[in-house]
């Protein structure tokens, strides 16, 4: 629904959102670096338009880096408790991924359509979802990712 509005928040309260319509893509991430950033064995990455997100209080802390094919990452989250609220990637300008989790009750309205990164899936985590890739399209490094981060 165009004007469907749905709320959401870090852990601690600090940050409030609200977004506004259906998300452009949601999917599931098995890369490392998803696996690192969340602490489980995936991210659920749901992908708004820039301009359908507002973020109602609080601040958040942005960590800059880029990742093994050279493209650039923003990382935004609660300057208070740490939870990642927020994304943006290089390659998906005008974007911004909001943490599946982040959204408040029913937490998991939007629909997954696809995953990426199933090379490094845990063996323990079956979906229902048919559209599924071994890496992405854009997956191209020019160098191994420190620390073992590689997707």
């Amino acid at each position: 629904m165009e004007n469907e509005k749905h709320n959401g928040g870090c852990g601690c309260g600090a940050v409030r959102y609200e977004t506004t319509g259906n998300p452009v893509r949601a999917g599931i991430c098995h890369c490392r670096y998803c696996q690192t950033r969340t602490g489980s064995a995936f991210g659920i990455s749901v992908y708004f338009e820039e301009n359908k997100i507002n973020i109602i209080k609080g601040e958040l802390t942005e960590y800059n880096f880029k990742n093994s094919s050279g493209r650039g990452f923003k990382n935004k989250f609660c300057k208070t408790c740490g939870t990642t609220v927020f994304w943006e990637v290089e390659l998906r300008r005008g974007l911004v991924g909001v943490g599946g989790g982040t959204f408040d009750p029913p937490t998991f309205w939007f629909e997954a359509g696809f995953e990426v990164f199933c090379r490094s899936k845990a063996s323990f985590i079956e979906t229902t979802i048919s559209e599924k890739h071994e890496t992405t399209e854009y997956y191209k490094p020019i160098s191994p990712d420190k620390d073992g981060l590689t997707g």
